[in-house]
Parts: C-alpha cells; structure tokens; sequence
C-alpha cells in the first residue's frame, strides 16, 4: 500500500480542488448570463492551459446554456456521439467539430451573436475585399481598419499608410525578424503581406473595433494568434462575376490573371474554415453585413445609402 500523503499536502490538493470547482463555475455563469457565449468557451478549451475550460465536462457546459435541461442535453449527446463523462478538453477531433456546429446552430437560432471587436476579411482574388474595406473606412468610422505591409508595387490611386505600407524585400525581411508581423504570406507565389501586431494590439486594448483585410493563409494565423478573431469570407456572387471582375480592373496579364483564376476556385474551397459568409453583390450591403458582426451599429448617414 502506498503512504498516505502529508496532511500538509491533502489541504493543499483539497485547496486546489476548490479552486478549480470555483473557477468551472465561473465559466458555467458566464454562459448562464451570456457574459461569454457558448462558442468562446468552446474554442477556449481546446487549450490546456485554459483549465477551467479545459477540464469543464461536457453535460455541465451544456446545461449551462439557457433552455438546454437534462432531456435535451441525453437527446443532443446521443446525436453527436459523445459520452456524458467527456471533458471539453478530451474530446477527440471529431467529436469537437460536431459540437461546434451543434453551438453555431444554436447561436444562430437563438440570434446570439459572439462578441467580437477583432474581425478578419477575407476571400478569393477579385472578389472585392479591399472595395469593401475601403467602403468600411469611409463610412463606419468606430472600426479601425489595419493597414497590411506588402512588397507589391503600388497600384494607381493607392497611398502609402492608408491602403497599405508599400516596403521593399529587405524592408520585409525585418519586420519577421522583429516579430513585428501578427501574420504573413506570400500570395500568387509572388508578392509578400503581412499584418503589423503593434497597431492592432494597441487599438484592442484601447476597446476600438479592428477590421483585418487579408488573404486565406493570413486568416488562418490570425485564428492561432487570436482565437477570439471572427472569420468572415467574402464570396462573388457567382463564378463568372468573379471573373468578370478580375479581367474587368486590368491590373494583371492575361497570364497572370489565368493563374489567379486557378488559385481563386482553391480559396473558394476554404469559406467552410471561417465563421461567417457573405455575399459581394453590392458593396454597401456587404459593408454593413461585416460591421453587423462587430456589433457596431453607429455609423454615418452615409453608410446607409443606396
């Protein structure tokens, strides 16, 4: 038989424990009251360093959403296949995907929105995001729009640190060597984007609202850096709009444009990555779908015109 352990050390595991309830319990009423949603609490358990979350059993933190009692919660375990005994943490692959689609369902149901102050753009070439983010600029002033670094050239009526910082290889290469970049590629096996971390970390900090406009790869770091990011991708309204638009701005050879096209039917595959979609047929009504998620609802006479 092993000793029994110290009682020095039995207090302090039973100290530890208590703590651990306390902090579960804060998580399951910050549901309760919707200080955080559902979905937040989800993502976050996917850490283990994020114990509380972690280590929150599955039937406590569905219970914990309003209207979810212990008939519904047998009905919604039994239907995605995981066992009552689950922690949030020790769900396989699988299991977590179902559960997150189950959640977003809800959420949209029941016209939860998750907070969020941080939210990223992004979609195939040509489909209209910087028209967008520029509508967004002009007439949504509460939103802070990042300015990406690029070693592109400028293209004409573009302005060094409104649309972008206009930097040169070198330039570039010191930016990643600082850790200055919150994320970067390089896009059409051509040019390098990068997102500086600096402004978009003093605007979150100050509560402002921050808009990414960036490519696939560079969403998908954001998430890694910034789970709390939403997602959201731009879509054309139709294959050939989008093809009207990228030979219509004559900003490529016809080269250049035909392998564009390619990578454009490969990022379209990706929208199921991202947490919301929407539709490009006119940019106002894109602008405002985008803001909407930020939750931001004063915005200038302007941005309601047609």
């Amino acid at each position: 038989m092993r000793p029994n352990p110290p009682e020095v050390d039995r207090a302090a595991a039973s100290k530890a424990a208590v703590a651990a309830r306390r902090a579960r319990a804060a998580v399951k009423q910050d549901i309760l009251t919707g200080a955080r949603t559902p979905l937040a609490v989800l993502r976050a358990s996917i850490d283990p360093a994020a114990k509380p979350e972690h280590t929150l059993r599955v039937t406590e933190y569905l219970t914990s959403i309003p209207n979810i009692g212990p008939t519904k919660l047998e009905r919604i375990l039994a239907d995605l296949g995981i066992s009552p005994a689950k922690r949030l943490g020790g769900l396989g692959v699988h299991q977590r995907e179902h559960l997150e689609d189950f959640i977003v369902r809800w959420q949209t149901a029941k016209s939860i929105i998750e907070p969020s102050r941080l939210v990223v753009l992004a979609g195939p070439t040509a489909v209209g995001k910087g028209t967008v983010s520029t509508h967004i600029r002009e007439n949504y002033p509460d939103v802070m729009l990042s300015v990406s670094a690029t070693t592109r050239a400028p293209r004409p009526g573009e302005i060094e640190g409104v649309n972008y910082y206009f930097v040169d290889d070198e330039g570039f290469d010191r930016l990643i060597a600082d850790g200055a970049l919150l994320e970067w590629a390089t896009v059409h096996n051509a040019y390098r984007y990068g997102t500086p971390r600096a402004p978009i970390e003093a605007a979150l900090a100050q509560g402002k609202s921050v808009l990414l406009e960036i490519d696939i790869q560079g969403a998908r770091q954001v998430r890694q850096a910034m789970p709390e990011a939403r997602l959201v991708f731009l879509l054309p309204p139709s294959w050939d709009e989008l093809v009207r638009r990228l030979i219509g701005r004559g900003t490529e050879s016809s080269e250049e444009q035909s392998r564009r096209l390619v990578t454009a039917k490969q990022e379209l595959a990706a929208q199921d990555e991202f947490d919301y979609a929407v539709v490009n047929r006119d940019v106002p009504d894109a602008a405002r779908e985008v803001v909407d998620l930020m939750q931001i609802r004063s915005v200038s006479p302007a941005s309601t015109a047609r």
